[in-house]
């Protein structure tokens, strides 16, 4: 495991992936607490392993979150608060985004991930 806090914590695939990029509407109007909630609210969820999170001072931002298997995404999809927070995107906070969802199958770390790589936790 990387000890970092802007890496996830790498484990054995299979997983999936929900990558989120979103370009940033002008105005902030409670964006950082929501996405603070978020994030804690996502960690508490079943099947949650992780998330990573850029964003460029033009507003680009890409956030990958990691999960089990195919179930726990959809159960996180259909949080209320979630499905709150999305309409909120939709309405205040984002100009554009995209959802993408992917079976992680391979990962790979390198190089001051290397060494932790190999002895990545296990989902099984």
């Amino acid at each position: 495991m990387v000890d970092s806090d802007n890496f996830s914590r790498t484990l054995e695939p299979p997983y999936y992936a929900v990558i989120f990029t979103s370009q940033r509407a002008a105005g902030d109007a409670g964006y950082e607490r929501m996405a603070e909630a978020m994030s804690k609210l996502a960690a508490a969820q079943p099947g949650y392993l992780g998330h990573e999170s850029a964003r460029s001072a033009d507003g680009f931002g890409i956030t990958v979150s990691y999960w089990r298997d195919e179930e726990s995404v959809r159960r996180w999809k259909s949080v209320a608060e979630h499905r709150a927070a999305q309409a909120g995107g939709r309405e205040r906070w984002y100009s554009h985004y995209e959802v993408r969802v992917a079976k992680v199958e391979r990962a790979y770390a390198g190089p001051a991930g290397r060494a932790e790589a190999s002895t990545a936790p296990s989902l099984g």
